[in-house]
């Protein structure tokens, strides 16, 4: 009777096994080489050098690029980027409840279908669209009415490059976060509307802000996580339209491009890793402003 005792009392860490060796292998361990690695000085053939802060001293004092071109750059992206999906969201997933099934799957499939497609597929597409010389469509098509007298070179532009980042990122930033918010708004009750109206709501928007949003916090948590996520991770893009990293005059050059370009390009590990570090630090700052806005209070 022991025995069997015994064995029952292990059994849910069988069930637990395989998620805590999967997190520990990809999640803990990773983390906590980058932030050993981050007070070292690496290049990948030699044995790391502890440095202590010298990494994080170096990147805030005296990496100028870093301070007045990737910082400005990644949080300009994020507060721009992250908002807009995600209002954008939640608006098409609210507008697309309104339709019938039918119409609302096609165009749910319509809508989700941009961030299914791999970045440097969908920097492809754009390349083409904004190329450079008078092939390109959008020159093409500004050339023909007259609103051009010559080419822009909008992906080679520091003026233009950050802008068009922003916008193909926005195009195809209607992922998870987006069906997750598409879920909740079709599985709200419909009678907790019909007992809103008998209180005295009198329009749709005071029923998206007293009934449909308090009713879906999970989902708008959940889609608020996603949103902070992959905005810091988005980085490819800008490397990919521009075809470079640097990105012309640093002009969309993210934290992302910053680290790949200090740990691939020149081999200096450690100071990635101290940005990496630092990276992680901000996507957990803003991912607790999202907890404080959504997450439950009890």
């Amino acid at each position: 009777m022991k025995k069997k005792a015994n064995k029952r009392d292990y059994s849910p860490w069988m069930f637990l096994a395989p998620y805590i060796i999967f997190f520990t292998t990809f999640i803990i361990i990773p983390v906590a080489a980058a932030i050993l690695l981050s007070f070292t000085y690496f290049n990948a053939i030699e044995t790391p050098t502890f440095i202590g802060l010298s990494n994080y001293v170096g990147l805030i004092t005296q990496d100028e690029v870093f301070m007045q071109k990737i910082l400005p750059n990644t949080l300009t992206f994020a507060l721009i980027v992250g908002p807009g999906g995600y209002i954008l969201s939640f608006i098409l997933a609210w507008a697309l409840a309104q339709v019938p099934k039918r119409m609302r799957t096609v165009l749910a499939l319509i809508i989700y279908s941009p961030s299914m497609t791999a970045g440097v597929a969908m920097a492809v597409v754009w390349t083409i669209i904004f190329s450079g010389d008078e092939t390109g469509y959008l020159n093409s098509l500004l050339l023909t009415m007259g609103v051009l007298l010559e080419p822009i070179q909008w992906l080679q532009s520091p003026e233009y490059l950050m802008k068009i980042m922003i916008f193909v990122t926005l195009w195809g930033s209607m992922g998870v976060g987006f069906l997750a918010m598409l879920s909740g708004v079709l599985n709200i009750n419909t009678e907790i509307y019909e007992a809103g109206y008998i209180d005295g709501i009198n329009n749709r928007f005071q029923e998206i802000i007293y009934i449909t949003i308090p009713s879906m916090k999970p989902q708008m948590l959940f889609g608020a996580v996603m949103a902070v996520v992959g905005t810091f991770q988005a980085g490819a893009i800008g490397v990919a339209l521009s075809g470079a990293n640097p990105t012309p005059q640093y002009a969309g050059q993210l934290m992302v491009n910053h680290l790949e370009d200090y740990g691939f390009i020149r081999y200096e590990m450690g100071y990635a890793a101290a940005i990496s570090v630092v990276l992680l630090i901000v996507v957990y700052l803003f991912s607790k402003v999202a907890w404080r806005l959504f997450g439950e209070k009890d």
